[in-house]
């Protein structure tokens, strides 16, 4: 049986964890769910790593929402660079999800956002593990987690051009 890892913060102002379960959830059967909650997004790293090395997870979905201060980006880019290192480490994917407090122009929008995109990587985190072809079909569409998709700079082509 195939295990999840769904790594969240306190820190986070919205449940990013429960709509990765619940989005799994309604995608199928055959595996497994462990959530792990850590204080802040610098302590995502070492938590996936425990997961993946005592709790045999074969992929992590890394939830965090950095806040709005350059303190908070300086802190993400710390714990993106930590992900990355436990990636290579494990040679495990961590799909990392990480809304920042300023990207939504209200808590509304802030909502939206955290609930979407974390459904939307952990249907990207599914299809890794159950169905990797879903992902090859589309490859370079321009599709964003979160927000609207940007699309292609592909036209599409009738037939070759020389």
């Amino acid at each position: 049986m195939k295990k999840f890892g769904i790594v969240d913060t306190t820190f986070a102002r919205f449940d990013m964890g429960r709509s990765v379960i619940n989005e799994l959830e309604s995608l199928g059967t055959g595996f497994e769910t462990i959530r792990y909650t850590v204080p802040g997004i610098k302590d995502i790293p070492v938590a996936a790593k425990k997961l993946i090395e005592e709790q045999g997870c074969d992929i992590i979905v890394a939830c965090g929402m950095p806040g709005a201060q350059p303190i908070d980006k300086i802190s993400a880019q710390v714990a993106s660079m930590g992900i990355m290192q436990v990636q290579l480490a494990t040679n495990k994917h961590i799909i990392e999800v990480f809304v920042h407090e300023d990207e939504a122009k209200n808590l509304s929008e802030l909502s939206f956002l955290a609930d979407r995109r974390s459904r939307e990587h952990a249907l990207n985190a599914f299809n890794l593990v159950f169905n990797p072809d879903a992902l090859r079909k589309n490859a370079g569409k321009g599709l964003r987690q979160g927000f609207e998709d940007v699309g292609s700079t592909e036209e599409p082509k009738s037939g070759i051009r020389h």
